[in-house]
This record gives C-alpha cells, structure tokens and sequence, in this order.
C-alpha cells in the first residue's frame, strides 16, 4: 500500500511536471522574437500561426504521449507482474523512440547561433521521445 501511494505521488508530479512544461511554450515564442533578426525573415504572417499552432500540438502530444505509459505502470505495480505485457510492443516502441530522438539530436544545425534555437523548437518531441523511452525501461 505504501508503495502505490509512492507510485501514485510519481504519477502526479510527473503530470504536473509536463504542465509546466507546457508553460515553455509561450518563453520559446519570446525567445524566437528576440532571435528574429538571426533566422530568416518571412513575408506571410499566416505561417507565424502555423508554426505557432505545431508548437502547441507538439507540447500537447508530449504530454499525452508521456501520460500513455503511467496506466500500465501502474496496472503492473499493482499486479506486482508484467504478465500479459506485450514485450516486442516496448522494445520495438523504445528503438521508435531512441532513433526518433537521436534524428532530432543528430540533426543539430553546425552553427552554434543556431543550435539554442533549434533545441527550442524541438523541444516537445525531443521530451517526448527521450521521456517515453525513459519510461518504457520502467515498464519492461
């Protein structure tokens, strides 16, 4: 009992946890602002939005995607067994993610100036890849 209490408490600061990281979002759109000068300039407004509205979808499906893995945490801690766990699911689903989030590491610009920004707009699928993954060697 006192371990599910523990477990629960995880599962509640890592929710809260991913609310604050949705709070980057609107800094990551300060940060851009002020770089204006370092990317290039855009003469349609409109793709500021769509940009804008792809950083959103990407924080909200961080935050989904990180939650998807706590019922089956839970579910196995619960059970004290991993039974009926598919493992080819995880494994397949953690070198998914591990090449997902190395594509994305990998594909760093080489000018230093570039880099932080870059980091930045990639951020939510970076946490999303790596911090899924993190999790996947809990569940299996």
């Amino acid at each position: 009992i006192l371990g599910s209490k523990s477990l629960r408490n995880f599962c509640i600061t890592w929710i809260l946890v991913c609310i604050a990281l949705c709070a980057v979002l609107p800094c990551q759109l300060l940060l851009r602002n002020q770089h204006q000068s370092t990317v290039i300039k855009r003469n349609n407004n409109s793709l500021d939005m769509i940009e804008m509205s792809g950083f959103i979808c990407g924080y909200i499906s961080c935050v989904f995607y990180l939650g998807s893995r706590f019922p089956q945490l839970y579910k196995n801690f619960r059970r004290r067994s991993t039974e009926g766990t598919s493992y080819l699911l995880f494994a397949l689903a953690m070198m998914g993610n591990c090449t997902y989030g190395l594509s994305l590491v990998l594909k760093m610009p080489a000018m230093q100036s570039f880099r932080a920004l870059y980091f930045l707009h990639h951020l939510p699928w970076l946490i999303g890849s790596f911090g899924v993954l993190f999790l996947d060697i809990f569940v299996s």
